[in-house]
């Protein structure tokens, strides 16, 4: 028979009870992204079997389009163990976490009438610019807390922001849920979000002189990387969180270590790979930077990341219990200097 005639596509079936789990399994059967989707799951099961230390990239618009809760769900059962994140989507977060809320809109909607109302949007969702000003406030007010006479890590800053909304949180988010687990956050670009803004209000109109060493950011995650046996990747997106991951295996060499790059690697994006960008940029290219291993295991997903990460992180909440509860995770000791075990 010939070889390239060995897995039949098996039509998908319809019945009137099927468990996300199911719903992935009959996927697999198919093609198109419904299979990639299918194998992506296989491949995060996979990181979690084999005790990976999974790095997880977060950008786009992913908590004011309501994903919050499924951040929140990973963190909360470590099936991810670093985070690296937009500044807006961390912002958003907060937002979220004192109680504010994004509010489903219409993108056909009047953005001159949206203006004068003071409601910004993103695509179908609305948001209170008041509420974004208080927010910039709130930042602007932490951080006249902080030491201003020595630089922060992001992820020190982070940590104590998630500790200080722990306190007054009216729902659980991706900071408080990571302050309360002991998961890094990472966000290399936080300057260009609301939480960059508010720290520049408390600059101008308070004084303060807090400061990040980006620098040392890359030191840790790098150490991170170095202390680890193995080690995943799954991005949302691309952008700078998904640079700021992929160029730890790279950046080894300056601790006299030459790692293989990441051995399993998903991502879930709409771009396309030909513009040269990294949010489309293929597994394959990274590979001769040393960013992913040469028989890595690697996924991608060309879909709308509110479409697949729900059903994906549904399907392995089902088939991977075991996996999660047994599987041997990194611990962090997150105070101004970073231990890892």
């Amino acid at each position: 028979m010939n070889s390239y005639f060995r897995e039949p596509v098996d039509p998908f079936p319809i019945s009137s009870e099927c468990s996300a789990s199911e719903l992935v399994s009959r996927m697999r059967g198919t093609s198109f992204q419904a299979r990639n989707l299918a194998r992506g799951v296989e491949v995060w099961s996979q990181m979690l079997e084999n005790n990976a230390t999974i790095f997880f990239g977060l950008s786009g618009a992913m908590v004011p389009a309501g994903m919050r809760r499924v951040m929140v769900y990973l963190i909360e059962n470590r099936l991810i163990d670093c985070l690296v994140s937009t500044g807006a989507n961390l912002f958003h977060d907060l937002h979220e976490t004192l109680g504010r809320k994004h509010y489903q809109g219409n993108p056909m909607a009047d953005d001159r009438e949206l203006l004068d109302l003071g409601i910004n949007r993103i695509y179908d969702v609305y948001m209170s610019d008041a509420d974004f000003v208080e927010g910039e406030g709130y930042i602007a007010e932490f951080s006249e807390t902080l030491d201003q006479n020595r630089p922060y890590t992001t992820r020190e800053y982070l940590l104590l922001l998630g500790e200080k909304l722990c306190n007054e949180a009216e729902t659980e988010g991706i900071l408080t849920s990571a302050a309360k687990a002991g998961v890094p956050i990472y966000c290399p670009a936080i300057g260009d979000s609301a939480i960059g803004i508010g720290m520049a209000r408390g600059r101008v109109k308070r004084g303060n002189q807090v400061v990040f060493d980006i620098v040392k950011d890359v030191i840790e995650i790098t150490q991170i990387v170095l202390a680890a046996s193995v080690t995943g990747v799954i991005y949302v997106g691309g952008g700078t969180p998904k640079n700021f991951i992929q160029q730890a295996e790279v950046t080894s060499y300056i601790f006299d270590r030459e790692l293989e790059g990441h051995k399993y690697a998903l991502q879930i994006t709409t771009d396309s790979p030909q513009w040269g960008g990294l949010s489309g940029c293929t597994f394959e290219e990274a590979v001769s930077w040393g960013k992913e291993q040469k028989e890595s295991l690697a996924v991608t997903v060309n879909s709308d990341a509110t479409i697949a990460l729900p059903i994906m992180v549904s399907a392995i909440a089902e088939r991977s219990a075991e996996a999660i509860s047994n599987r041997r995770k990194p611990t962090f000791t997150m105070g101004r200097e970073l231990g890892v075990e």
